[in-house]
């Protein structure tokens, strides 16, 4: 008998010692509840009804910690169908929560709800949520914040607070209005009024009563600045008047820490800084402008501009900065070619070397047939000459069930016809239109060129890859030569992404690998295009077993 008790208070103390290892491996379940609401905001002077979750613009942010499981029931309480999506989460074999409209479900319906069920796996770092259907992103998004696991710390100095910008555009009309009124015409929807900096423009030239955001800080502390471009059509630049910033981390992937005056982040992007308060006092300038260096292309050239105060500062007056100008490549491209993967031995590179699927996708602008619109044609948006039609059901539902005619898995791995991409550019500017996938096996390596083309302009493209982390083997100007380019390759340390430039008049070369079941939307993060068609899926087959296969829907899963 006693020895019977020895053994069990010897399992005791064992489970005893495990027990905040074993915490730390399940994670916890933490609940949020979005209420999808309108609410009367007025920004730049002016007032109008906006979609916003639980009334606030921007969003709440959800806090996590790696291995944490969320469940977060979104309420449709507005006259909209509604989506969100869980922008970077890689959703391990739970595709259903991802978000895209009628790629991974169907919309909730007005007065309907659905709870977005996921565990974060094997990351940790700044991502971003967002509404992912129509163009309600511009109002309905908010920050995802992922801390480490409490037996793994930053890999840099722990900063004494935190803080996050989100970085946004803001129309005076509805958003809604402005998309529709360019879709009828088939031209190009109007630019931003202004942009902003956690929801606030600051001062303009036309309301120069508009309050900015103020942040607070102490001099000789660190600062981690969890910055999320959020904006639907822009690229912005961001920097603060007298002080340099330290990027330790982009789309939730630790980088080799560098200091830089500007930062660059397209929509969807993230950025982790750390702010060094190295002043005694003042006020000091935030500003965040576009990047855009396609002088055919029209943007919202309004500076967004905040405040970093120290406490207990006295003096009224504020020590600017001038923003890039709009066409600063120099200054973006240094700052892109500075991102390199920690690839330490926690975090290891994990570049696939040998590739199983060798893609190679041409994005362009071109124009359609359209009898209703200006004269005779609708500006549209490809890849591979393919303008992706949305479906009326649920990709994923189809997939899961195998329902035939939702879609085809012929989605061509290369374009139709070769030709200079980014010189003259043919005469026939149509695109094929139509809902097609590309298929991979389940864990497959792929190997994915992006190319830019001067078919209408050439422009940056931010494309997301949904499902996925990608590592940006190369990038170039001009046209992609296979036999050159790839001897130049990282292979080593590069940076590691979720939503990444094609450059405008060049490429860039992306590699991942394909172990999640499930269909994974590749769009171009400017609302616009991918409007206009620029988006196409893959879908990946389920491996060996559960652990490798798509889980079921849920029970409370929209119907279309």
């Amino acid at each position: 008998m006693l020895g019977k008790i020895r053994e069990w208070l010897r399992i005791l103390v064992v489970l005893a010692l495990l027990w905040p290892v074993l915490v730390q491996c399940t994670g916890n379940i933490r609940h949020y509840k979005f209420n999808v609401m309108m609410r009367n905001i007025t920004r730049v002077c002016s007032t109008k009804p906006t979609v916003t979750v639980n009334g606030k613009f921007p969003g709440p942010t959800i806090y996590a910690r790696e291995d944490d499981t969320l469940l977060i029931k979104v309420v449709n309480q507005v006259h909209y169908n509604l989506t969100v999506h869980w922008h970077g989460v890689k959703q391990i074999r739970t595709c259903w929560s991802d978000g895209p409209a009628y790629i991974a479900q169907c919309p909730i319906q007005p007065g309907k709800s659905y709870v977005y069920n996921f565990t974060v796996t094997d990351q940790r770092g700044t991502l971003f949520w967002h509404a992912h259907i129509l163009w309600l992103r511009a109002t309905v998004h908010g920050a995802i914040v992922i801390l480490p696991t409490l037996d793994l710390p930053y890999p840099f100095s722990k900063p004494q607070k935190e803080v996050v910008i989100i970085l946004g555009e803001w129309w005076k009309s509805d958003v809604e209005a402005v998309i529709d009124e360019a879709t009828q015409s088939g031209l190009p929807p109007n630019i931003s009024d202004a942009h902003t900096i956690n929801g606030l423009p600051g001062p303009v030239s036309t309301c120069l009563s508009q309050e900015r955001f103020n942040f607070l800080v102490e001099p000789g502390k660190k600062y981690l600045l969890r910055i999320i471009n959020a904006a639907l059509n822009e690229e912005l630049f961001f920097k603060i008047a007298g002080h340099n910033l330290t990027v330790v981390e982009v789309d939730a992937a630790y980088v080799k820490p560098f200091e830089t005056e500007t930062i660059l982040t397209a929509p969807g992007q993230t950025t982790n800084v750390i702010l060094s308060a190295n002043h005694k006092s003042g006020k000091y300038l935030m500003v965040t402008s576009p990047y855009m260096d396609s002088p055919l292309i029209l943007v919202n050239n309004k500076t967004a501009t905040a405040t970093l105060q120290y406490i207990s500062t006295n003096v009224s007056s504020t020590t600017f900065t001038v923003p890039p100008h709009r066409n600063a490549t120099s200054i973006a491209r240094k700052f892109m070619d500075s991102l390199r993967s920690l690839n330490s031995k926690k975090y290891p590179a994990k570049v696939p070397m040998k590739i199983d699927h060798s893609l190679f996708f041409i994005i362009s602008l071109g124009l359609n047939p359209c009898a209703s619109c200006y004269k005779g044609f609708r500006i549209v948006a490809a890849i591979n000459n393919v303008t992706f039609v949305m479906p009326s059901v649920s990709l994923l539902n189809a997939h899961f069930n195998n329902r035939s005619g939702a879609f085809t898995d012929d989605f061509p791995g290369f374009p139709q016809y070769a030709f200079d991409y980014t010189g003259i550019p043919p005469e026939n500017l149509r695109t094929m239109e139509g809902t097609k996938l590309y298929r991979l096996e389940y864990n497959s390596s792929v190997q994915l060129i992006l190319q830019d083309t001067g078919l209408l302009s050439p422009e940056n493209h931010p494309m997301h890859l949904h499902g996925f982390n990608f590592f940006v083997v190369g990038r170039g100007k001009g046209n992609f030569n296979p036999k050159v380019d790839p001897k130049n390759f990282n292979l080593v340390d590069p940076v590691e992404r979720n939503t990444i430039n094609a450059p405008s008049g060049g490429w860039v070369a992306i590699r991942f690998r394909a172990n999640n079941p499930g269909v994974w939307f590749l769009h171009c993060h400017l609302e616009v295009h991918t409007t206009w068609g620029l988006k196409m899926a893959f879908v990946v087959d389920n491996g060996n077993g559960p652990n490798e296969s798509l889980l079921p829907p849920p029970n409370d899963l929209p119907k279309c």
